[in-house]
């Protein structure tokens, strides 16, 4: 239940928005240019800030802050401003012979007033991405961070108060609730990042008033690791990605696909590099802390049902409940049938399964169909290509994990139930705009020639236009 002065000071800001919204489509790209700039320069001189406000969240490590959140900010905002004048131009079209003399061009007109829903994991960024796409659209925003890193959250209402008129952007703080209040006004555009579960509540919530959504989800995000590929170079960027933000990121790792005779290997070199990035980070802030009880429990639950049921622990397994420790963790002896192997893991533990043949591996995918991103280690041109056209994700990176996410001129977004629509760059503004064709007759055309009563000569003149046009 939202509180009735939250929903009434809701309602009045999506009315403000919603008389703002066509003075916003007019802007110009020199006038988003300057929003955007003021973000870059707030953003960099409060540096400092964010990574303190994501630390006090938990726990991330200052380097971690500063690649993850706030480089890819900067980042996103320099590239929207260098190419905004090009998306924002209309883009004129070819013309059929049957349309000789007409003009035809498409226009990226803003949706509208859009509302931004964002996570936990990646505080920071999440939220403000989606926001400079909005404000690269011409959108009225408003914005609801998640209430789980709340340190953070209060620190972007402060930051989007001091930038933006409320008209034109507004933070709003509080639970599910009050995100379930806000996906039932009749926005423009939603744009969710979260889980699979929650983004069919907003997209059944969007459809209510057929409002268009963006829906970054999740999955479970798998490692094929091929026979014939380098295994130590394999295993060192495999723990990276899991060792960022504790495995808490939509595109992590989630478990490796390894043939049998490789395991051993494999796992040496897992070892070395699991103990080479940890050298620093045994239950101190080098390394990101489970977010809260809740998570921490349930990533408990999935070690200790799976180990139950028959899984190995090669190395890693402490934790620490008081502080939300939990040591980067690596499963072998992984049945298809674990309960870690039935939902997207979401935390530093890595299962690895074995396979004997293509077949079987295929199998394994397909059982967590559509992940957000899919992660090849190999060599040979045609196992690569036959993955990329038999199993269907998100995104596929060939020989790295994690990196395609920062890529500027990628699209990055899932695929049924990872997600529906894309982020980033252009993808991102064409997600806050509508394609709007413009099409412009002159005074005297061909098509006056069609016009009824429906002569002989007419209709002979409509034969030859299916046969030949």
């Amino acid at each position: 239940m939202v509180d009735q002065l939250l929903s009434e000071e809701i309602k009045s800001v999506f009315e403000l928005q919603q008389l703002n919204r066509k003075s916003l489509a007019e802007t110009s790209a020199k006038v988003r240019k300057e929003k955007l700039k003021r973000i870059l320069n707030y953003v960099i001189d409060h540096s400092t800030d964010i990574e303190n406000v994501v630390f006090n969240d938990f726990k991330k490590p200052s380097a971690e802050v500063k690649l993850t959140e706030i480089f890819p900010v900067t980042s996103e905002i320099r590239h929207v401003i260098r190419h905004l004048n090009k998306w924002m131009k209309p883009e004129r079209v070819g013309m059929p012979l049957t349309f000789f003399g007409s003009s035809a061009k498409i226009y990226r007109e803003p949706k509208g007033v859009s509302l931004i829903i964002s996570p936990w994991n990646f505080p920071f960024q999440l939220l403000i991405g989606p926001f400079i796409s909005a404000v690269a659209a011409g959108c009225p925003v408003i914005l609801k961070p998640s209430e789980y890193s709340s340190t953070t959250s209060d620190f972007l209402k402060k930051m989007i108060t001091e930038l933006f008129p409320k008209e034109e952007a507004y933070v709003v703080l509080g639970n599910a609730d009050v995100s379930k209040f806000l996906t039932s006004l009749p926005f423009d555009h939603i744009f969710f990042t979260g889980g699979t579960s929650v983004g069919k509540q907003i997209m059944k919530s969007a459809s209510q008033n057929l409002t268009s959504v963006t829906l970054e989800l999740g999955g479970k995000s798998p490692c094929i690791v091929d026979s014939d590929y380098d295994l130590k170079n394999a295993a060192r960027r495999i723990v990276w990605g899991k060792f960022m933000n504790a495995g808490q990121t939509c595109v992590a790792p989630d478990y490796v696909l390894i043939n049998e005779l490789k395991l051993k290997e494999f796992v040496k070199y897992l070892k070395i590099y699991s103990e080479k990035f940890s050298e620093n980070s045994k239950e101190n802030y080098e390394y990101s802390h489970i977010i809260n009880d809740s998570h921490f429990e349930k990533l408990n639950f999935l070690l200790e049902q799976s180990t139950a049921e028959g899984a190995v622990i090669e190395f890693g397994g402490k934790r620490n409940k008081e502080k939300r420790f939990f040591e980067f963790t690596v499963l072998s002896n992984v049945d298809r049938s674990n309960a870690i192997m039935k939902e997207e893991i979401f935390g530093p533990i890595l299962p690895i399964l074995t396979y004997k043949s293509y077949n079987e591996l295929e199998e394994i995918v397909d059982e967590n169909s559509n992940p957000l991103a899919l992660y090849i280690f190999s060599s040979k041109k045609e196992f690569i290509n036959k993955i990329r056209n038999r199993i269907k994700s998100g995104a596929l990176a060939i020989n790295d994990v994690v990196v395609h996410f920062s890529h500027p001129n990628l699209p990055f977004g899932g695929v049924n139930q990872s997600g529906i629509g894309k982020a980033h760059g252009k993808f991102g503004f064409y997600e806050f705009t509508n394609a709007k064709g413009i099409f412009k007759q002159p005074k005297y055309s061909a098509n006056l020639l069609f016009y009824p009563p429906y002569t002989r000569q007419i209709n002979k003149l409509i034969d030859l236009l299916i046969k030949y046009f």
